[in-house]
């Protein structure tokens, strides 16, 4: 990573709302970490992704299409943005858009372009709708959960967990209900935002804990950062937090990491009951948006990731510094209507 030659990287997610994709913070830790010259090149999906105009951190932007349009409409806008940036990595960071990404992936080293993502397999064992399964298999502590086609099962739902559920779209969003007639709600707009089908999960409480884990495929666990959340949301997005130091939760994510063989970023959603009890609550397979916190932490893991995907041999870091607190906070970013007009009019800018 030494040579003078310039690494041209696209990164996914650089929406920055109230709750924010990976995008910035990842592209924040590989200008960090990276010691050599690189171009960022953002891919977005909306015109108004603030990532997008925010010029010292991305270099350009390209629109790609949307994770319906299917495999082969991203493959031709993925070459023809290659053609023009001669690109050598891609980092993505939605769930909804990785399924395309690893199925793509043979597809995209074979024209040069490389990847740090999970099988189809690991992703797919984790999925929400998998989830308990995967718990039982081995032998991690995971919620009870119901995954729903219809809105009648609610019913058999409230009487096998008790109130409150917790209802769950298949990509995104929890609702926390405490009735009935709250579920039904959550229901309604979680299926009408993300399809079916809806996730009910039993409700545990405890702390919030999330741990941002980076695996190199082969059982390693590359680097793990425990984050308690300190202030949180309406949508329960961390808003700030702070590093922890905690083996129980550094030994769940290596557990996590051994039993599927995970490749690249992901973070554990875990709920730590009031007698210690980590429960996995959810498994998100990227990077979370809070992912520049280990960059200040000390195991910057998106140049990690990096660096294994262009072959470099990268050896598990166990020190990180506790303590480490990040605040989010939003400016109001100002530019010209007519950047707004290039992208909108020809997918650049």
């Amino acid at each position: 990573m030494s040579d003078n030659k310039t690494l041209v990287i696209a990164v996914t997610g650089l929406n920055a709302i109230d709750s924010p994709g990976p995008g910035v913070a990842v592209i924040r830790a590989l200008r960090d970490g990276l010691q050599k010259n690189i171009r960022i090149i953002g891919l977005s999906y909306e015109t108004l992704e603030p990532g997008i105009y925010l010029h010292d951190i991305v270099d350009k932007t390209y629109q790609i299409p949307y994770p319906a349009a299917g495999l082969d409409t991203l493959y031709n806008r993925l070459h023809f943005i290659h053609q023009q940036e001669n690109i050598s990595l891609i980092i993505p960071n939605f769930d909804a858009e990785l399924y395309n990404f690893i199925k793509l992936g043979p597809a995209l080293k074979s024209i040069g372009i490389e990847t740090f993502l999970p099988t189809i397999e690991q992703f797919e064992s984790r999925d929400k709708i998998n989830l308990f399964n995967f718990g039982k298999k081995f032998n991690l502590l995971v919620p009870k959960d119901k995954v729903l086609y219809n809105i009648n099962e609610l019913h058999s739902c409230a009487e096998d967990f008790g109130y409150p559920l917790v209802v769950k779209g298949k990509f995104y969003d929890a609702i926390i209900a405490h009735t009935m007639e709250q579920a039904q709600k959550a229901f309604y707009k979680l299926s009408a935002k993300w399809g079916m089908p809806i996730i009910v999960q039993q409700f545990i409480t405890g702390t919030e804990i999330n741990i941002a884990v980076l695996g190199d495929g082969k059982g390693n666990t590359i680097s793990a950062i425990p984050m308690r959340k300190l202030y949180i949301t309406d949508k329960g997005k961390a808003w700030a937090g702070i590093t922890l130091e905690d083996e129980t939760l550094i030994a769940l994510a290596e557990k996590f990491i051994r039993a599927t063989n995970w490749k690249g970023g992901c973070e554990l959603e875990i709920m730590r009951t009031t007698d210690g009890k980590p429960y996995i609550m959810e498994v998100n397979p990227r990077f979370p948006a809070w992912i520049y916190l280990t960059a200040g932490a000390g195991q910057n893991q998106p140049a990690l990731l990096t660096k294994m995907a262009l072959g470099e041999e990268v050896l598990p870091i166990k020190e990180y510094e506790v303590g480490k607190i990040f605040i989010r906070y939003a400016w109001d970013h100002i530019t010209d209507v007519s950047e707004f007009q290039k992208i909108s009019a020809f997918g650049e800018l």
